[in-house]
């Protein structure tokens, strides 16, 4: 059967994590047309030895390396390099992203969307703990640029999004951190490319360290600037 949901998980140094993700999302795919790639980041701990273990026992389940520079950029582009499905998604290592999210961006999908965004501000939605920096940030900038641009997200800057890869490739990727979901979000935007949001809910991590820097919303800025520019000036 051909592959439909490559789900992509970059993960470093999550071993306090890795399993219970991976155990949460099985309720909620077809292991015959869905495939798990786990990326690994270079990690230290123990994370490479438990996702080996799954593999022994989920055909479906499937250890790769970030050979490149560490971080998140480079860990999500050798997931989309290695997927096998129509569409790619994104999910977090940590467990801050809703699994019973999946089914209802597969229905989308499958409704012919190409960007299918897991929204954490429409009705239905919701942040659950994290930063409080963060989280006004996103809603933000979510909010202002769908008003400001009319993108058809009110969450732009979340990383739980579904993405058709024929499209997904056909984009020219910069960003090298977490900014690169929302650059990804709004280039599918500016070409045209058909987005919605399905509700979902995200959990601030609860075990391991967070990632979130101050600095790390500098990228998210610019990109907000030139989403603006593009849209006002261009078009």
């Amino acid at each position: 059967m051909k592959t439909l949901l490559s789900i992509i998980i970059p993960a470093r140094d999550e071993e306090d994590n890795i399993g219970e993700t991976i155990k949460n999302i099985l309720p909620y795919i077809t292991p015959e047309n869905t495939e798990i790639l786990v990326v690994n980041d270079h990690s230290k701990d123990n994370t490479i030895e438990i996702v080996k273990n799954l593999e022994k026992h989920y055909s479906f389940i499937k250890l790769i390396d970030n050979t490149g520079e560490p971080g998140f950029a480079n860990t999500l582009r050798e997931g989309f390099k290695s997927a096998k499905g129509e569409f790619v998604l994104p999910v977090m290592a940590d467990s801050c992203d809703t699994p019973e999210t999946i089914p209802l961006m597969v229905e989308k999908a499958k409704q012919g969307y190409d960007l299918i965004c897991g929204s954490r501000y429409v009705k239905g939605g919701k942040r659950v703990g994290g930063p409080l920096v963060q989280g006004f940030f996103s809603r933000f900038v979510g909010i202002t640029l769908h008003i400001l641009t009319g993108i058809p997200t009110r969450d732009v800057a979340n990383a739980f999004k579904m993405y058709r890869k024929e499209k997904l490739l056909s984009i020219n990727f910069e960003e090298k951190g977490f900014a690169l979901s929302m650059e990804i979000c709004v280039k599918f935007f500016i070409k045209g490319y058909k987005i919605c949001d399905v509700p979902t809910i995200w959990y601030g991590r609860r075990k391991g360290k967070s990632k979130f820097k101050l600095s790390k919303t500098l990228p998210y800025i610019r990109l907000y600037l030139w989403t603006l520019k593009k849209r006002w000036i261009y078009q």
